[in-house]
């Protein structure tokens, strides 16, 4: 085999059911498919699905999946499961040439103790010290690397997700049972995505005509799941905000509202928000992680994570002011439309990995 024919040969290894409805997995079917498009053989390797909290058998399964590959291969790793197997990786480091894809530290999920989030800084921090390299989805997530895993700038290649243009939505005015702006909000239901927060928001607001849909899986999360539709049970609220599950299309759920708000407390890129902005829907976020960067002050307002009160007080301002959220989503269309398509990243990956030795 020749050189140039080695270094299109790429193994993906991915934890779980890569058909998981997260922003994540989103990402690995579609450099999966556009790396196809552009020459490579891409082997999809499934690793167990226990990651990122992983059982001995999960380890040592995921151990001898490794140790089978022929030496020298190229390997990308999906954080969700690298982060939590540094001896593997340290085992592996000079037979593989691994690389990392990290979509957010493990550490900084929502909910987990300090003691854990403590176990998997040191957890990550070895084991992307085994990498011939890693690449991440967005200049925070680089920026923290940097800073708190002792990852040189050198090492990292950033390649922010795609968003696919779409026509700007049209707004519920053509649902005749909507009253009032139509809010969505779309992620996971997990603690991290924060819609309890949401949820409180509105609350505070119900003296005010509006209606919401919170789009997004129960899987990764039953128990958060269960918690939110008790929260919006207890507040009364069951009439005007509906949680849908997971949803295989989302497009008509974008074309539909007025406002996007996700009070995610922590995001490696926010491929949610993009694809709100794609379609000029004004924007309620919160400062976490890489939403600063990815959503422009003229798209909307951001506010402290797990602030109800600023929350509540965002949303108000565009559900009281017609006017504004039209600014704001001009803001929003115009950051849009400057985000790069799925074929851009792709190329960018593609070139980093083509250099990995």
């Amino acid at each position: 085999m020749s050189g140039a024919a080695e270094n299109r040969h790429l193994v993906f290894a991915i934890p779980g059911d890569l058909n998981t409805a997260s922003g994540g997995y989103g990402y690995d079917r579609r450099m999966i498919a556009e790396l196809r498009a552009l020459g490579w053989t891409v082997d999809h390797l499934q690793l167990p699905a226990g990651f990122p909290d992983p059982s001995a058998a999960d380890l040592a399964l995921s151990a001898g999946q490794l140790a089978d590959l022929p030496e020298n291969s190229l390997v990308l790793l999906d954080g969700l499961a690298f982060g939590a197997m540094p001896q593997i990786a340290l085992n592996e480091k000079q037979r593989l040439r691994m690389v990392a894809l990290v979509h957010h530290p493990l550490a900084l999920e929502t909910g987990i103790t300090a003691e854990t989030a403590q176990k998997l800084t040191e957890s990550e921090t070895t084991a992307l010290g085994a990498t011939r390299g890693v690449v991440v989805t967005s200049p925070a997530t680089a920026r923290t690397l940097v800073a708190d895993f002792g990852v040189s700038d050198e090492h990292i290649h950033i390649a922010l997700p795609g968003t696919e243009q779409a026509a700007p939505a049209g707004g519920s005015a053509a649902r005749t049972e909507c009253d009032g702006p139509l809010i969505l909000s779309v992620g996971s239901l997990t603690p991290r995505k924060d819609h309890a927060t949401l949820v409180s928001a509105l609350a505070q607001l119900a003296d005010r005509a509006w209606q919401c849909r919170i789009v997004g899986s129960d899987r990764m999360n039953p128990q958060s799941a269960a918690a939110l539709r008790q929260q919006i049970a207890k507040a009364g609220l069951v009439d005007r905000i509906v949680v849908t599950g997971e949803v295989e299309d989302v497009s008509d759920e974008y074309d539909h509202a007025d406002i996007f708000a996700l009070a995610s407390r922590y995001e490696g890129f926010g491929m949610a928000f993009a694809e709100a902005m794609v379609r000029g829907l004004p924007i309620v976020g919160c400062h976490g992680g890489a939403i600063p960067d990815l959503v422009d002050p003229r798209a909307g307002i951001l506010v402290e994570p797990g602030n109800v009160t600023l929350f509540a007080d965002a949303l108000a301002r565009l559900i009281d002011n017609p006017q504004q959220r039209s600014e704001f989503a001009n803001g929003s269309l115009a950051t849009g439309l400057r985000l790069p398509d799925w074929p851009k990243t792709a190329a960018t990956l593609s070139d980093f990995l083509k250099g990995i030795s």
